[in-house]
């Protein structure tokens, strides 16, 4: 089975809200960083966005600027979820959003806050979401 599965993306009208959710498996959950990053649908030749990231505990977060007070990254541990939360949302939020596994080892989450795509464990396949204006 996939490590990463994400659901909850569908049609929104701008200024609504949505919570994308991501179950892992067969990894262990509680020792990863985890980041959403998402992939604009009118920029094919552009570079996954870092939107998220939060430490393997939960305690720490980062956001992209373009999401901050906007968006909210948490996780259960106990239920090996992620969550996104994302409020007001924009007709530029548009994108095919992931969940991604940075990573289990020393320094993972302080390398998730650079927001580069580059280097992570594992991805999900994506789920879409769509903001009509």
């Amino acid at each position: 089975s996939e490590p990463l599965v994400e659901s909850g993306g569908g049609l929104v009208q701008a200024g609504g809200s949505l919570t994308l959710a991501c179950t892992a498996s067969g990894l262990n959950f509680a020792d990863y960083t985890m980041a959403w990053f998402r992939k604009h649908p009118q920029s094919p030749g552009r570079e996954r966005e870092g939107v998220a990231c939060i430490s393997a505990s939960g305690g720490r977060t980062t956001y992209a600027d373009s999401v901050k007070e906007r968006f909210t990254i948490s996780r259960d541990n106990a239920e090996n979820t992620l969550h996104l939360q994302m409020n007001n949302l924009k007709p530029e939020d548009t994108a095919t959003y992931y969940c991604v596994a940075v990573g289990d080892q020393t320094g993972a989450y302080e390398y998730c806050t650079t927001l580069s795509y580059h280097g992570m464990d594992y991805w999900g396949k994506g789920t879409l979401v769509t903001i009509s204006p």
